[in-house]
């Protein structure tokens, strides 16, 4: 299995095992996130959730060989990124967090990252855009200027950083990001889950309409770029480990 549970009283980890493949995300990633989210919210036992992936790595993003799979009905893409979820969920990073696993970490309600981990959008990189979230997610979590240099250079953003922005909740020890995760999922559940519940409910329900606006924009630039030269170049760049050659059409 690619993604794989475990409960630990209240809380759900679900846990990403590619590491073969840099926990890239493909259809069998998708389905296991999916599954494992439904789990977290169909069991009246559980309270809270945490997402992470191996002890090196959370995810690089979609596998360009093959694809992140379809979107699932109750989650979107990846199983999560458009999922309307009633419990408190937190990603548990080590390593890198690359285009759509950047993008999983900013659907999680909070992030816990250990100093081993690195965050990066490097999607206009290779002649795309960011698909699931990261254009309208990215700058509510971040100063809108560090988003857009995160979104339109490919830089990299350290866990010192992040926390010193406001975008990591906890920063680790190296290989603490989990333990530490679960730890303040357990705090969480330590609140009544009615009202953790209903308080995030709250917060979503403000964000409505501008999540309504952000994929629509984000359907706009994707399908901007869906036709262009540099989408190609970029592609084909990538899976032959050279620069790409910009014409800018």
């Amino acid at each position: 299995m690619t993604v794989t549970t475990e409960q630990h009283g209240r809380v759900l980890i679900a846990r990403i095992e590619r590491e073969a493949k840099r926990n890239a995300i493909d259809a069998a990633v998708t389905a296991g996130i999916d599954a494992a989210l439904n789990r977290l919210e169909d069991d009246p036992g559980l309270w809270a959730g945490v997402l992470t992936g191996t002890d090196r790595i959370f995810s690089a993003g979609t596998d360009l060989r093959v694809g992140a799979g379809p979107p699932t009905p109750r989650g979107g893409e990846y199983g999560m990124v458009r999922r309307h979820r009633a419990k408190p969920l937190v990603a548990a990073v080590e390593g890198v967090a690359f285009g759509g696993g950047f993008e999983l970490a900013l659907a999680c309600d909070l992030i816990v990252a250990s100093r081993t981990a690195r965050f990066a959008l490097p999607e206009t990189g290779r002649g795309v855009v960011a698909t699931s979230g990261a254009l309208f997610r990215a700058m509510r979590a971040l100063p809108i200027h560090v988003a857009k240099q995160l979104l339109i250079s490919g830089d990299e953003l350290d866990a010192d950083r992040g926390y010193q922005l406001g975008l990591i909740a906890r920063v680790s020890e190296p290989g603490r990001a989990l333990a530490d995760a679960l730890t303040l999922a357990e705090q969480i559940c330590r609140s009544a889950p009615s009202a953790v519940r209903a308080t995030l409910s709250a917060i979503n329900r403000q964000f409505a309409e501008a999540d309504d606006r952000g994929w629509a924009a984000t359907a706009a630039a994707t399908s901007a770029i869906l036709d262009t030269d540099d989408r190609a170049e970029g592609i084909a760049a990538f899976f032959e480990r050279r620069e790409p050659i910009w014409t800018g059409q």
